[in-house]
């Protein structure tokens, strides 16, 4: 095979990397997180965009004296949530870059 029907062979897998990488990365952004803290107590929910899209916070644990546990529980759910989010993208997309020892590159 000729150095240049190589190259049309490399950039067509390049584009169907891209192309799946592109559906992928699309399915992570409509992906659904959740993470709670305090038992249930608060509830953070985030999409894959790391967007934070919900906070439910149980009426019992709203303490007018107490409002740094409050505080405490919605930065623990919402860390796990973005932690969960972290991981899955790094699951998600590391796929693509692991298998990627291309010769002549780095």
């Amino acid at each position: 095979m000729s150095m240049k029907g190589n190259m049309n062979n490399m950039m067509k897998q390049m584009q169907k990397m891209q192309k799946k990488m592109m559906k992928a990365q699309d399915e992570l952004f409509e992906m659904t997180f959740e993470a709670s803290a305090g038992g249930g107590m608060v509830t953070v929910i985030a999409n894959g965009k790391k967007e934070i899209t919900d906070v439910q916070i149980k009426e019992e644990v709203v303490d007018p004296d107490d409002i740094d546990m409050l505080q405490d529980l919605i930065l623990a759910a919402t860390n796990d949530v973005l932690k969960q989010v972290d991981d899955k993208t790094n699951a998600t997309m590391g796929q693509f870059t692991k298998g990627l020892n291309m010769p002549g590159m780095f």
